[in-house]
């Protein structure tokens, strides 16, 4: 479990190829946290367990990336010299400053907008149609790994924006985003699972407890348009 809040950048130093996967040595540079073998760390949103080997070189750390990984998050199109934000898993005592983020990437979504005005900073995504049920407006997303809160949602044209702070744009990727770039993302776990109930239960897919919630309640009630 994470929190979105990224601790340092770190730069991809080597891909070597493992059967279907692919081995990352990532240098984390200065990052003052030092990870023990078996520990999950957020790679760009992907949590991965790190995997040192004898050789590895100080301040470099190693994870294994499976073929899976690579096809449904965008740990594929790292080369070296990549930047890649990394979070250690929370603990009982973490700052929360974020919100809840579990690793797991949801969908991959592409930059189709880049606008800075003035110093307002905002970059507008587009995502496959299946994301968007769980993207609530002034809700929280995490993108490659960020905590954002949602800016504008266009459920219609599948597009959504956040606006970066300076502080954000200092200390993760987010500020190289150009357009076309590919994006990990995950949507917030209580959107997820609300939408997940309702697409099992409400509409009679899965015969459930009657009483129950539906979206016709949801939109009577002025949670959804």
């Amino acid at each position: 479990m994470f929190t979105g809040i990224v601790e340092i950048v770190g730069r991809v130093a080597s891909i070597e190829g493992r059967g279907g996967g692919v081995r990352l040595l990532v240098d984390a540079g200065d990052w003052a946290y030092r990870p023990s073998a078996g520990d999950s760390i957020a790679v760009s949103g992907v949590c991965l367990t790190h995997a040192p080997a004898a050789g590895d070189g100080a301040g470099l750390l190693g994870f294994d990336a499976v073929h899976e990984t690579l096809n449904r998050t965008t740990l594929g199109d790292l080369r070296v010299g990549s930047g890649v934000n990394l979070e250690p898993s929370l603990t009982a005592t973490s700052m929360l400053g974020g919100h809840f983020v579990q690793g797991h990437v949801d969908g991959i979504a592409r930059v189709v907008e880049v606008q800075n005005a003035g110093g307002d900073w905002r970059t507008t995504f587009e995502a496959d149609e299946s994301l968007m049920p769980c993207v609530v407006p002034k809700g929280s997303i995490a993108i490659d790994g960020v905590s954002l809160t949602l800016a504008t949602v266009d459920a219609a044209a599948r597009r959504f924006s956040v606006a970066l702070i300076p502080t954000t744009l200092e200390l993760t990727t987010l500020v190289d985003l150009a357009v076309g770039d590919r994006v990990n993302i995950e949507t917030d776990m209580i959107a997820r699972t609300v939408v997940n109930y309702l697409k099992h239960w409400a509409d009679g897919a899965v015969e459930g407890p009657s009483g129950g919630l539906t979206m016709e309640k949801l939109r009577d009630a002025g949670f959804l348009e």
